[in-house]
């Protein structure tokens, strides 16, 4: 639309199936640059990838030409069957239902993105259940713990 003009920065956060550590050091880089193509395809901008082997962090400049929801079926969709067919693993990949999405100004951008970048130093002293239920409370989102990313038992 004409004379539409936007500024909306989302952090998404989503894990591996069960929260199992699938995504290897060997295939990571190739996974978040096919990650990008998808974002990128969608018309939106790319701003910091990183994780751990049990889940992903992106900080996206959203364009509200699409919604949050199919970005995000997309996003998981499209790079599960993509690490499906390149054959990484020997079992089936799948991410886990559902995602955080945490949207912040463009003061906190650079935080975030060194927040994103410095993941494998915040999870030697946070779990990946302790990181999210400290942005869900951060962010003052109300949650049933029935529905918080479920491991393996």
């Amino acid at each position: 639309m004409a004379n539409t003009y936007t500024q909306l920065y989302i952090q998404f956060v989503y894990a591996v199936k069960f929260r199992t550590g699938l995504i290897q050091a060997s295939w990571k880089d190739e996974f978040y640059k096919y990650s990008t193509g998808i974002i990128q395809k969608n018309k939106h901008k790319l701003i910091a990838i990183n994780g751990m082997p049990d889940h992903v962090h992106i900080l996206i400049g959203i364009n509200p030409i699409q919604s949050i929801s199919d970005l995000m079926k997309d996003v998981k969709g499209c790079s599960s069957k993509w690490i499906n067919e390149k054959g990484f693993l020997k079992q089936k990949f799948e991410w886990q239902d559902g995602y955080g999405a945490f949207s912040y100004g463009k003061s906190q951008v650079d935080a975030v993105i060194k927040y994103i970048n410095n993941q494998e130093v915040h999870h030697k002293r946070l779990t990946f259940r302790e990181e999210y239920l400290a942005f869900l409370q951060k962010f003052e989102i109300d949650y049933k713990e029935e529905f918080i990313f479920k491991e393996l038992i």
